[in-house]
């Protein structure tokens, strides 16, 4: 029966191998990712690297949690990652015209992070950046960022209870071109005389699991008040050079310009092209405890 077993694994890697174009010189790594009820782990990020550290192929596993890579025969070190789990790393030998499988992996379940205490925490702007990315038209991606802000998170017993307010100065965006960044103040864009502070309040935080949060709130942007989520990934607790305690985390957000009465298409009808409909925003953020 084992006997069995072994051969019938191994036609299928043979296979396996023959469905794929192995040039010469070339073989090929395989692998499954299971969790830890042996159930596959779609999308979770692979990315194999030679002796020297450099990374030669990197990718998603497919929805039955495998991935198939074809690679120059040598000594490679491969790492798995999924949200939620432990990393996994593991060594394999590729041989010319070989199927190098290393068979199904189990990745194991991530503790999440420590939560910050309860109580009032602070946004340091010292070490938190607000930053956006957008069209220009189709073309060419312009990036820039809001240098001046202000903001306090409360965090509750029960952390989904907490509360963020967040302050933007308008008249702080800054895309490195003074034209360029005088229009966007300008009844046009921002229009920071009328307008001059962006505003988030939030309603609710809901835990999607292992370090992911959704923060849904109100943001007031050029007179106009809309709902957004910041999908959220908080990094954990850390100390600063002085001892000060420090909870960090990442989220982006997609904003529409019509969604707050700042018409592109306006601009476009008069031939300026300065920004595209749609803007990514991007917030690293420290925060540290109120006083």
């Amino acid at each position: 029966m084992i006997g069995r077993l072994l051969g019938s694994r191994t036609k299928r890697m043979q296979r396996t191998l023959a469905a794929v174009h192995t040039p010469p010189d070339a073989g090929v790594l395989s692998c499954r990712v299971l969790d830890p009820v042996n159930a596959p782990v779609p999308h979770a990020e692979f990315t194999v690297s030679d002796t020297m550290g450099r990374k030669v192929v990197g990718g998603g596993t497919d929805p039955f949690g495998s991935f198939v890579a074809t690679v120059p025969a040598g000594e490679y070190r491969l790492a798995v990652s999924a949200e939620g789990y432990t990393p996994y790393r593991a060594s394999a030998t590729v041989v010319e015209d070989t199927l190098a499988s290393l068979g199904d992996v189990t990745l194991q379940v991530a503790q999440p992070p420590e939560l910050p205490a309860a109580g009032d925490w602070e946004i340091e702007p010292a070490h938190s950046s607000i930053a956006f990315t957008a069209r220009h038209i189709g073309l060419a991606r312009i990036h820039g960022r809001f240098n001046s802000f202000a903001g306090a998170v409360r965090i509750a017993d029960d952390m989904e209870q907490s509360a963020m307010h967040v302050v933007i100065d308008a008249a702080s965006i800054d895309t490195n071109v003074k034209m360029r960044d005088d229009h966007l103040r300008s009844a046009d864009f921002l229009d920071v005389e009328r307008f001059p502070t962006l505003e988030f309040y939030s309603d609710r935080f809901t835990h999607r699991g292992g370090n992911r949060w959704a923060v849904t709130g109100a943001l007031s942007l050029h007179g106009v008040t809309r709902t957004v989520t910041l999908d959220t990934e908080y990094l954990g607790l850390g100390n600063g050079m002085e001892g000060e305690t420090r909870a960090a985390c990442r989220a982006t957000t997609e904003l529409h310009r019509d969604d707050f009465t700042v018409s592109w298409q306006t601009m476009l009808a008069r031939g300026i092209a300065v920004v595209g409909p749609s803007i990514r925003i991007d917030l690293d953020v420290q925060t540290v405890p109120k006083g």
